[in-house]
């Protein structure tokens, strides 16, 4: 079956493997925090490293910072990698989420995943970056959840990559969405119970 075949060798997916790990492991949030003189972003809020929790520290600049590099990692790993074809990139784009997700310097504890999964996206199919927000801003409107947005779009995403001919890619983004979702558990559970935040909603 073609879209589980894999054509890339053992040396070549592994060195991928340990570039995108690498690059996606970097704990930008943190070290945006302590360079701003604001701490460890771990001790606050969710003890969480990305820019959400980072946005707890009233710095929105400092947060927006750390949106757009823990994106652009993740696109920097699948980009540079697909370079050697789809398959070095795809594995470069699995390993920067896990990075990011599971970061060796910090305890394997990092953070949720949402921007280093669009990084990646855009890495591999940068229009459907564009698909990941629109469903993102749709849900936005309607609810008025950030995570919620974040979840459908995540779900929705590998659907649409299916449809239009990304097999492999696909296939990636449904192994992310379902870790993204996992991450997410204690949101779920708050949405369940109608106790989470609202998008403008403190705490």
């Amino acid at each position: 079956m073609e879209l589980l075949s894999w054509q890339l060798g053992l040396p070549a997916t592994f060195a991928c493997l340990v570039f995108g790990y690498l690059l996606g492991s970097i704990p930008f949030g943190l070290i945006l925090t302590r360079m701003a003189g604001l701490g460890d972003v771990r001790q606050i809020g969710s003890g969480n490293i990305g820019a959400t929790n980072v946005l707890r520290t009233g710095n929105k600049k400092l947060a927006a910072a750390t949106l757009l590099l823990d994106a652009l990692k993740g696109t920097a790993a699948a980009a540079i990698a697909s370079r050697w074809g789809i398959e070095a990139g795809l594995a470069a784009g699995l390993a920067a989420f896990l990075g990011h997700l599971y970061p060796v310097w910090l305890s394997f504890k990092g953070g949720k995943g949402v921007a280093t999964y669009i990084g990646v996206l855009l890495g591999l199919a940068p229009v459907m970056v564009l698909v990941f927000g629109a469903i993102w801003l749709a849900m936005a409107k309607i609810t008025r959840y950030s995570s919620l947005s974040a979840l459908t779009a995540t779900a929705l995403v590998p659907v649409a990559l299916y449809a239009t001919g990304y097999g492999k890619v696909a296939l990636l983004f449904a192994i992310m969405t379902v870790i993204t979702w996992t991450k997410h558990r204690a949101n779920i559970q708050r949405l369940l119970s109608g106790t989470e935040s609202r998008i403008g909603e403190k705490g």
